[in-house]
């Protein structure tokens, strides 16, 4: 064979061969899936606050993670990410803060590199405050306290500083309860008039009528929506449409679906479901802790403490029915909290007592959850908020 055609046949090999690896390498990087989140965390034990974890995942595989310390502050077990990506704001979950049997919410400014910076906090007015949300303005701030029975509104300034409590509203106990109130979460609707506050103590979702512009919070008529007694409501939250809401138990280890009328603001309850299997009958130690819906409304997740378990369920939109179709084990101790990736195609679930964040891939025609194999250290983890 003539030297010359050697050489340019081989030049014409070579050149493939670069150009396949150069396409596999583009490839490669556009399989990649990148998640950030902020971690909430009890700082006990090796906890000292909250934590910034950054993933990348390829192929159903973590090929890299980094979980640096964000902010050190005390018992940030829930917390809540500004719609501009340039504030965070969490609650403090301890029963004497200023001398005084209170918590406090915290407000911080994200820097570049996602450590955290404290501009202000304030008291949350009553004990264990252990959930706060943002409104659509990203202009007040409620949370709800568990062991003080309330709810407190702040506003936030130009600088994303927490102002003064502008409103709180202690739950009162009803005769007709045996336990006392315990305000366990609050939420507001998509058209940001009416917030709901789930309280484990009373069996209600008790609603407020909510003005954006002050961040003030008063008593509306009807004053609640009832679940069955003894469940013990403890997370709420709305469907991506804006007509439906669910509430999870913690008690009797159920979710309670309802109908939203948006324009009236009221709750009206379709049905109750479990979130265990029928054949597990040895509920001892068992309860539930969060309830999220998938971004495509198709899918409502819970989790099961004790179980170690989350929850999926199928939802038929126009009846408002729940399916458990499946316990998926998070591979650790005490699911609290989970997050759901913007895209929908990831949920981290905490693991509190095992110090473990599991990853699952979701399938987005069943719901069904799969986990990727490693399992990531972070300490005390309660909460997961994604940076969208």
């Amino acid at each position: 064979m003539p030297l010359p055609f050697v050489r340019f046949a081989f030049c014409g090999v070579l050149a493939w061969l670069v150009g396949f690896l150069a396409f596999d390498r583009t490839a490669s990087a556009a399989d990649v899936d990148q998640l950030t989140a902020y971690i909430g965390t009890y700082s006990s034990g090796k906890s000292e606050g909250i934590y910034l974890l950054k993933l990348a995942i390829a192929r159903d595989k973590i090929e890299s993670v980094k979980v640096t310390l964000a902010a050190k502050t005390v018992h940030p077990s829930f917390v809540v990410l500004h719609p501009n990506g340039k504030l965070l704001y969490a609650v403090n979950e301890t029963g004497d803060y200023q001398g005084k049997p209170q918590g406090a919410v915290s407000a911080f400014k994200i820097n570049a590199d996602g450590t955290l910076t404290l501009i202000n906090q304030q008291p949350s007015l009553g004990g264990a405050p252990c959930h706060l949300v943002l409104d659509k303005t990203g202009t007040n701030v409620l949370v709800a306290n568990y062991s003080g029975g309330n709810v407190v509104s702040y506003h936030c300034g130009a600088d994303g500083a927490l102002s003064e409590p502008v409103s709180n509203i202690v739950h009162q106990k009803e005769a007709d309860t045996v336990r006392g109130p315990h305000a366990h979460s609050i939420n507001i609707d998509s058209g940001n008039k009416y917030a709901f506050a789930a309280d484990l103590g009373l069996d209600k979702i008790l609603a407020y009528k909510f003005d954006e512009r002050t961040g003030r919070l008063t008593p509306h008529d009807p004053p609640s929506a009832s679940v069955p007694k003894g469940s013990g409501p403890r997370h709420f939250a709305f469907h991506p449409s804006g007509k439906r809401a669910f509430a999870i138990n913690e008690s009797n280890m159920t979710m309670t679906a309802f109908d939203y009328d948006a324009a009236a603001g009221k709750l009206l309850p379709l049905g109750t479901v479990s979130t265990l299997p029928a054949d597990v009958t040895d509920r001892k130690g068992f309860s539930t802790a969060e309830v999220q819906v998938h971004p495509s409304g198709k899918f409502v997740y819970g989790s099961n403490r004790g179980h170690h378990t989350i929850a999926v369920f199928s939802l038929d939109e126009p009846s408002g029915k729940l399916t458990l179709i499946a316990n998926e084990p998070i591979r650790g101790k005490t699911p609290r909290n989970f997050g759901i990736s913007p895209d929908g195609a990831y949920l981290l679930a905490c693991g509190q007592d095992s110090s473990t964040i599991s990853v699952f891939r979701i399938d987005s025609t069943t719901g069904k959850l799969t986990a990727l194999p490693q399992v990531i250290e972070v300490p005390v983890p309660v909460c997961v908020k994604f940076v969208k």
